[in-house]
């Protein structure tokens, strides 16, 4: 009996315990981050880790494809993802796909990386940019050697090898997956998401997650795809320096055409624009200030519509100016920046609302009360020229007349007289006598 009761108590313990562990799923998130390194792309680097932490994800992928870009960014992206509470896993994904310079130093600094074949590493010499001739402008030796340090520190920290990551400077050695395994710089090949996480099973981070070593468990996996929001399908497109460059040279042309052509306003609006959307291109802002910018931008569009009626064109490159600024400002796709996608869906509604309703107060109310104020006053002598009234009191060739309401002392201007009841014209004033003339004679 006693061995049969404990057999139970097993059985109830194993269905408590055991079965709901076993049940446990582990959630997995996977992200795309493609094009240039800028302050955008440390903008979704952190709203991705961060919602993989905030829902304890057993770790987060991010699907990496990009040239390289801005070093100050990259260092930013670095330390949120050696500060992530979840392991951070770069994926040099999809085939054709590389993590070449400030890349590169991006995936040396995650907790493990994995590449697709066909995919490439590497080739992380700095730059200064580019001269106006497409030649590159090297770096001078006291950055270049700056940055020698910098990736064989994330190298030596990692436990990959250092030396290679030297020679991607250096040498500017590029690897393809194969190499990259063998010389110990990646930890994984594999062709799509779940054969990494087959692979990787297992696995421990080649960094410390929350001041310790975390082997991952990608038993029993729940992956949750975060699709690119339209705001990153748009920042990645003008982030392209060549995009970004050609709506700079555009913009000032549109400016100087419109400069050459005044009254028209189409030119230099659209070059406002233009330019605009290149000094955010330059990837020197990340989307809050981004969003900012353009609803500045949109407050000024409103602003000269008011002081100068262009027929709307200039409210409704506002209106598209104020809304952009709020998307980006905001959010706009399926992971929020700043708020929820559920608070985000109403909040867009009233970004639309209120850029609505400042269109039409600019384009009417403010250009009805500026044109008020530019108004010229008319007072005394100028307000009363014109003005239509009756005689009260006979005009021979003086007497007394009512005009709006109130009584002048009037004279008639050529000595006829007027009789009580007639109506007559102020053509001109002395003092405060009004010069009259019967209403219809000339003056």
């Amino acid at each position: 009996m006693k061995g049969l009761a404990k057999a139970g108590l097993f059985i109830i313990l194993f269905t408590l315990f055991a079965i709901p562990t076993l049940a446990k799923e582990n959630i997995v998130y996977v992200a795309q981050i493609r094009g240039q390194i800028t302050s955008y792309t440390y903008d979704q680097f952190n709203r991705y880790i961060t919602l993989a932490e905030e829902n304890n994800a057993e770790a987060i992928i991010i699907e990496f494809d990009t040239p390289g870009g801005r070093g100050d960014a990259m260092m930013n992206i670095i330390q949120r993802i050696q500060g992530a509470k979840v392991p951070v896993i770069i994926y040099v994904y999809p085939p054709g796909a590389t993590a070449a310079s400030a890349g590169t130093y991006i995936a040396l600094g995650s907790h493990l990386i994995a590449m697709a074949p066909g995919t490439s590493i590497g080739a992380c010499r700095p730059i200064l940019g580019y001269a106006q001739n497409g030649s590159i402008i090297e770096a001078p030796p006291k950055i270049t050697n700056h940055y020698i340090a910098y990736i064989k520190s994330l190298a030596q920290e990692s436990g990959r090898n250092a030396t290679i990551a030297e020679e991607f400077i250096t040498k500017d050695l590029s690897l393809t997956p194969e190499e990259a395994l063998k010389y110990g710089v990646i930890e994984v090949i594999a062709r799509d998401v779940n054969e990494l996480l087959k692979k990787a099973n297992g696995m421990k981070t080649k960094l410390p997650v929350n001041g310790k070593y975390v082997t991952l468990n990608f038993t029993n996996v729940k992956i949750i795809t975060l699709e690119p929001s339209f705001k990153d399908k748009v920042i990645t497109y003008i982030t392209d320096p060549s995009i970004a460059y050609l709506l700079l040279t555009l913009g000032i042309w549109a400016l100087i055409i419109g400069f050459l052509t005044p009254g028209w306003h189409v030119p230099e609006t659209i070059g406002a624009i233009m330019i605009v959307l290149a000094i955010i291109g330059f990837g020197y802002f990340g989307y809050n200030a981004a969003g900012l910018l353009l609803i500045i931008v949109g407050m000024l569009f409103f602003v000269a519509e008011a002081l100068t009626p262009t027929f709307g064109l200039f409210t409704v490159a506002g209106l598209i100016s104020f809304i952009l600024g709020g998307i980006l400002l905001f959010g706009g796709g399926e992971v929020e920046y700043l708020v929820n996608k559920e608070v985000f869906s109403q909040l867009r509604i009233v970004i639309i609302t209120i850029a609505a309703l400042l269109a039409i107060f600019f384009a009417f109310g403010m250009a009805a009360v500026i044109k008020a104020h530019k108004k010229k006053a008319e007072t005394g002598k100028e307000e009363m020229i014109g003005l239509v009234g009756t005689v009260v009191e006979d005009l021979n060739p003086e007497g007394m007349i009512k005009v709006r309401g109130e009584l002048w002392r009037a004279k008639s201007k050529f000595g006829k007289k007027i009789e009580k009841g007639e109506r007559v014209r102020v053509v001109d004033m002395e003092g405060l006598t009004l010069i009259v003339v019967r209403e219809g004679e000339e003056r």
